[in-house]
């Protein structure tokens, strides 16, 4: 007799379940009664029906659910705990044109993954959320939830939750309304056919919307957790319709799906030529190529460290640097480093440039050139200067001369001095950078690469001061200051 299945499995699942491990490859994992498996069922269903399975991602949570990809037929993508909403942000905008279903629990998103996914809501992100609210945590065990009710007893909250020391369950849906930018907000639950025909109808529309590309759209889907709520099925959907509705009410919160246009955000681009215009900034000159470091020096990493108080303009020093590297075809790293205070406190920064690549920004020893201009830089950092270092320091605050070792150089210039007969004592970092340039100039440097310093410093500077054009033009000065200082000084 033949066999004839006429209520067959969604195509949007798998037929069989070749990537769940074991034998069993045609049920879920699920238990008993969990609405995980209902809500599966109506979101491939759709996926089948609206013909968009290769086009869609599902992205599994932390959770019950973190296996989902064993089921669907399209895309999976296995995300950290809460991190669902940052997955998909990346998805959608490096790929406008997939679909893109998040699909959390209360754990996952409304503890963990809050504030990503709020942010998420709130920027409008071209995607569709599936949040799943049993009150409870289902995989670690049962414990107290966001969602737990008042009075509700967990494996955390034995006596029940209590407003006073555990606060209130969360209202998701409602919070998520009143932002501006989702499109579509609705609470269903998988309970009775109707109720399950409700969900079978808002998760169509919040897909539809995904395919339409109007934004963010947003389901809470109230689902049972017998094991953990220890009920029998039959109960478990009581519970949810006598209780849980009672404070988490079914409905629609937000519906602006007719009056929304398509979202449309810059196209992105992965042509190497295109990111690399949209990362750099030209030197003057038009289209020519940026001409590399010939002087033997940049034939090895090297290693900069600038230290001082905060204020001292210790971090504009070393991204001027950083920016420099980068203008003569460099690769470089520039990590910064400051204390708690906005002014006075200490701050730090390293610098690498190097000809091939970068394994770490970090610089802690070996440092081919520290630059201090405060005695408390100086006394730190000092033992990280590699043993052909060169120090170069601020003399008018370290007035006595550094002890380094044999075979390291010390070069002092009064640059707080300078800065402040110039005018302005924020400039004694540019002038410390003119003074670089005039000791690199005279110990390191080839005629060609010398004669490049002034320019590449000053396109460096319009980089790093863009839109504020006294500042470029005083520190552009202050750096030729310092430079001259330090030439007739050497």
């Amino acid at each position: 007799m033949a066999e004839v299945v006429k209520f067959g499995r969604p195509k949007g699942f798998f037929e069989t379940f070749e990537r769940r491990p074991g034998s069993i490859k045609k049920n879920m994992s699920y238990c008993p009664g969990c609405g995980h498996g209902v809500l599966h069922k109506l979101i491939a269903e759709a996926m089948a029906d609206f013909g968009i399975q290769d086009k869609t991602t599902f992205i599994s949570p932390v959770g019950c659910s973190v296996f989902a990809y064993y089921y669907f037929d399209c895309f999976g993508l296995q995300v950290p705990h809460g991190r669902s909403a940052a997955a998909a942000t990346g998805l959608t905008r490096a790929n406008p044109d997939s679909i893109v279903i998040g699909y959390q629990g209360d754990g996952d998103l409304a503890a963990i993954g809050f504030n990503a996914f709020m942010q998420a809501a709130n920027r409008g992100e071209n995607y569709c959320v599936f949040f799943v609210n049993n009150a409870i945590y289902g995989m670690t065990g049962g414990q107290m939830a966001p969602t737990s009710l008042l009075g509700q007893k967990t494996a955390t909250s034995p006596y029940g939750r209590n407003a006073l020391t555990e606060g209130y369950p969360l209202k998701i849906s409602e919070m998520v309304s009143q932002l501006e930018s989702p499109v579509y907000v609705e609470r269903v639950a998988l309970t009775t056919p109707a109720n399950i025909m409700k969900a079978r109808k808002a998760v169509r529309k919040a897909i539809q919307i995904n395919m339409e590309k109007k934004g963010f759209a947003f389901v809470e889907v109230l689902s049972g957790c017998p094991v953990n709520l220890k009920m029998k099925p039959a109960d478990m959907d009581k519970f949810i319709d006598e209780n849980m509705t009672k404070y988490f009410p079914l409905g629609v919160y937000k519906d602006v799906t007719a009056e929304r246009e398509p979202v449309v955000r810059p196209v992105p681009t992965f042509e190497k030529a295109d990111v690399e215009k949209a990362l750099y900034r030209e030197l003057p000159g038009g289209d020519q190529e940026h001409e590399s470091c010939d002087s033997e020096i940049f034939n090895r990493e090297l290693r900069i460290k600038i230290g001082g108080f905060g204020g001292q303009g210790v971090l504009s020093l070393g991204l001027i640097m950083a920016a420099m590297g980068k203008y003569r075809n460099l690769n470089v790293s520039w990590l910064p480093s400051y204390g708690p205070e906005m002014r006075g406190g200490t701050a730090n920064c390293a610098v690498i440039v190097n000809k091939g690549p970068i394994g770490s920004p970090i610089v802690d020893s070996n440092c081919d050139l520290l630059v201090v201009l405060n005695r408390p830089s100086l006394d730190k950092y000092l033992p990280e200067l590699g043993e052909n270092g060169v120090l170069m320091y601020d003399s008018s605050t370290i007035k006595e001369v550094p002890a380094v070792k044999p075979g390291q150089k010390a070069i002092a210039l009064n640059t707080g001095d300078i800065a402040e007969e110039f005018g302005n004592l924020k400039c004694a970092n540019a002038v410390m950078l003119g003074a670089i340039g005039a000791m690199l100039t005279k110990h390191y440097l080839t005629p060609a690469d010398a004669a490049k310093f002034q320019e590449t410093a000053e396109a460096a500077i319009a980089e790093c001061f863009a839109g504020k054009d006294k500042i470029v033009k005083m520190n552009i000065e202050a750096c030729k200051l310092g430079f001259d200082k330090m030439q007739a000084a050497l």
